[in-house]
């Protein structure tokens, strides 16, 4: 049976089209995805993310217990509020999601998971933090209101308790903080997304996630839909689940080397995978391309380089820089000239770092 949020009846009274999305009816677009899609980067939009799951975990000893469930070290967490990426893997080094945690207090902290991925995730969460004594409770009381893009906190501002927004501007990247709204509604604020630009992501009530999204929309921050999430966050060079990566790829074969810490003395799951893949140097690699001549790369296309044949995984039209772009999955070492075989016909791409677009700009060698 197809999940629905809060807010369903107010995106079709809004004239959005709904699409199934991991077994959820959700918005794709209000009318326009590349309208959606400029809007974000040069303003302010909002995305229902009320699908995605948050898991609460307390007890004395949830730090050691997330030490040893994800890629990440929990340890560099040390202030309050603070939040942290990683990725929750198997024993064989896959990805079973990736998410993120936030420090709330020695023995509590909060996880935000992916929709797709909610039932498995927390059936693997519970089964390890059994042995360590760690309560594992799932926040269905809770919605999630993404405002995202250049103008975003400052209409986010204006909808906080005036005595609360000294502290809420003060908020640093990937930290999240506890305040309420002018009509004293508990606010989890953080200072966290998935486009690339700056913003917040709010978990609020459930009860009162329609009111405050019609606040959003009367202070003049307009809707989005997942269409324009996904090239957002494409252009953005960040992954999506099920797609870019799941439980056959590694983090250093999604291009998340960077999230895994594979500190002295910590035994995390997946880790002699890991240390294997890091001494052999031979793990599959995920690169960026671009695209010049007209047409879009797309799931599951054929690329040819020198070290023989990989795919595309998320591609699609950039529409900020024009061009079509993609996430692809090569074998290692250099891959030499790159095509992509786009019904039978082998058209050439060029390697680009991601993000593609940083801060609303074209990364530097993306030629418009």
């Amino acid at each position: 049976m197809t999940q629905k949020t809060q807010l369903n009846d107010t995106h079709r009274s809004l004239g959005a089209k709904m699409v199934d999305f991991g077994g959820w009816d959700m918005p794709i677009h209000y009318g326009s995805q590349i309208d959606e899609h400029h809007l974000v980067r040069q303003a302010a939009g909002m995305f229902d993310v009320s699908h995605m799951t948050v898991v609460d975990l307390k007890g004395a000893r949830t730090r050691e217990f997330l030490r040893h469930l994800l890629a990440n070290s929990i340890d560099k967490l040390k202030v309050t509020g603070k939040a942290l990426y990683s990725c929750m893997l198997n024993p064989q080094g896959g990805v079973i999601d990736d998410l993120i945690v936030y420090f709330l207090g020695d023995d509590f902290f909060r996880m935000v998971v992916n929709a797709s991925t909610r039932e498995k995730d927390l059936a693997w969460i519970r089964q390890h933090a059994a042995a360590f004594d760690v309560e594992v409770i799932e926040r269905e009381d809770l919605a999630i209101v993404a405002v995202q893009g250049p103008q975003a906190r400052a209409l986010v501002a204006g909808l906080v308790a005036e005595g609360d927004r000294a502290a809420l501007d003060k908020l640093g990247r990937f930290a999240a903080l506890e305040v309420s709204s002018a009509s004293g509604v508990p606010l989890f604020v953080a200072r966290t997304g998935y486009t690339g630009e700056d913003g917040y992501e709010v978990l609020l009530p459930q009860t009162e996630v329609v009111a405050f999204w019609n606040a959003l929309l009367d202070a003049g921050v307009k809707p989005a839909g997942l269409g324009a999430r996904d090239t957002l966050r494409l252009e953005a060079g960040m992954n999506l689940y099920g797609q870019d990566m799941d439980e056959a790829v590694s983090p250093f074969e999604a291009a998340l080397a960077w999230t895994v810490s594979l500190d002295e003395g910590r035994d995390f799951i997946g880790r002699p995978v890991l240390d294997a893949q890091k001494a052999a140097g031979n793990a599959r690699q995920m690169i960026g391309l671009v695209m010049d001549e007209k047409g879009v790369l797309r799931h599951g296309q054929k690329v040819l380089t020198a070290n023989g044949e990989g795919e595309i995984l998320s591609g699609t039209f950039s529409p900020t820089l024009g061009k079509a772009i993609a996430f692809a999955r090569v074998p290692a070492g250099a891959p030499g000239d790159v095509r992509v075989d786009i019904r039978g016909k082998e058209v050439p791409v060029r390697i680009v770092k991601f993000p593609f677009v940083r801060d609303g700009q074209p990364q530097a060698g993306i030629n418009l």
